[in-house]
């Protein structure tokens, strides 16, 4: 039985929602400690090497782009207390071996084993949000969702640094598995409720007896994925997005190299401030209620995307002194505005519109989808500074993203009525 809250409670009067946001606080504080301990470790106690430090990288990216679809199948068809209970104590075991590794293959194992336990404890939370939160709280969950994991960017990074610096990485690592202990022993308090499907059951889209393979699972959850166009362009245009993002996160620091006489805090500033600008995307979100989501997430992408090539344009053509610094960090700041505008509305939406049975596959599939970009970001990052230079770079992967919102703003209506008339047919076709 769903122990949702009612039409007239607020959402902090939900007390599975509370335990499940209050789970989800403790770990990503715990998992941006770690984050950080893990670069001070191998990029500057052990000396890494670029390429070494990306190999790290997609040692996390890797089990979220191949294992997404199978998470998703386990999602939906086992007890998503459960799955996210045994992820979080595994990922503790996993994590705490960090305080052991003496050699970089060992990171890159426990780095991988980790992130399998990431990619299943991710669809599993957000099935287990659609069977807590009513359809008329979810915007404000996933925005709440949203602050949580962007403060912890900006909070869990800080806190970190002053950690390493006092008592060394080892303890950053003891307190991310602790973080995972104490979310498993919190998510005790959310309801259980038995979601076993069998794959022949589910809206006529999957067959009878298909073997779980991933490219199975993937095809099945691209095809409910494409059934809702709402959903389809939705998820395009967040892939891309990404993908955009990603060039730039891989090659920011070399754009940055570029200004003459840079002062050493600008680049960590500009982070900071493109966290806060997702952060204000959760009230700016708000304040566009009325706005349809594929409204919204057209916007942020142009957003984004102008921001990305103004930041290119400054450091081509900019006069660098405490106004052209300044401009520099008020780009950061619109830029992060911009995603949160993506992903923000974009997982309100995919809540809403995805049935509950579905919810673990879609957002598995979803985050094969994204993490492929996540992987092609840095390669074609790489390409394009390589080719024109960092300046140029991001002057044309934010054009393309400019060209990416605008096109999506141009269609959104002839999206919308086709969602629409997909709908009702559904609907047609229960009654």
């Amino acid at each position: 039985m769903k122990e949702r809250t009612p039409s007239g409670g607020g959402l902090l009067q939900n007390r599975a929602y509370l335990a499940l946001i209050s789970s989800q606080l403790v770990s990503n504080l715990g998992d941006w400690l770690q984050m950080l301990a893990l670069i001070t470790m191998i990029g500057l106690k052990w000396q890494a090497t670029s390429w070494q430090i990306t190999i790290a990288m997609l040692c996390i990216l890797i089990p979220m782009l191949l294992g997404g679809s199978l998470a998703g199948m386990l999602a939906d068809r086992m007890e998503r207390k459960k799955l996210m209970i045994i992820s979080d104590v595994a990922r503790a075991a996993i994590v705490l071996g960090l305080v052991f590794v003496t050699q970089l293959w060992q990171v890159y194992l426990l780095l991988i084993a980790k992130g399998i336990f990431d990619v299943m404890f991710s669809p599993a939370k957000n099935g287990k949000l659609k069977e807590i939160v009513a359809p008329e709280h979810m915007e404000t969950a996933v925005s709440y969702s949203a602050i949580i994991e962007q403060g912890s960017k900006i909070i869990g990074p800080a806190l970190g640094g002053l950690l390493t610096v006092a008592f060394g990485v080892s303890i950053c690592f003891i307190i991310d598995s602790v973080s995972f202990l104490l979310s498993a022993i919190i998510l005790i308090g959310v309801p259980s409720k038995r979601n076993i499907i069998r794959a022949n059951a589910v809206d006529g889209l999957l067959e009878k007896k298909k073997k779980f393979k991933f490219w199975n699972e993937l095809a099945a959850g691209i095809k409910i994925i494409s059934g809702i166009p709402l959903i389809a362009f939705g998820t395009l245009t967040l892939t891309m997005v990404l993908l955009v993002l990603q060039i730039a996160d891989s090659q920011a620091i070399v754009l940055f190299r570029e200004i003459p006489g840079i002062p050493q805090s600008l680049f960590g500033w500009c982070i900071t401030l493109s966290g806060v600008g997702t952060l204000a995307a959760v009230g700016v979100s708000k304040l566009l209620r009325n706005w349809s989501p594929l409204s919204k997430i057209g916007t942020g992408g142009a957003l984004l995307g102008a921001a990305f090539a103004l930041s290119g344009f400054l450091v081509i053509f900019g006069l660098f002194n405490s106004i052209g610094y300044a401009s520099m960090a008020v780009i950061f700041f619109v830029a992060g505005l911009g995603a949160g505008l993506v992903f923000i509305p974009f997982q309100v939406m995919l809540q809403k519109r995805t049935p509950e049975s579905l919810t673990g596959r879609v957002f598995g599939t979803v985050t094969s989808l994204t993490s492929t970009a996540a992987v092609l970001g840095p390669i074609c990052g790489g390409f394009l500074v390589t080719t024109f230079g960092p300046a140029p770079a991001f002057m044309l992967s934010g054009c393309l993203m400019i060209v990416i919102g605008l096109v999506l703003l141009l269609f959104k209506s002839a999206i919308l009525k086709r969602d629409r008339e997909v709908t009702e047919s559904l609907l047609e076709a229960a009654s």
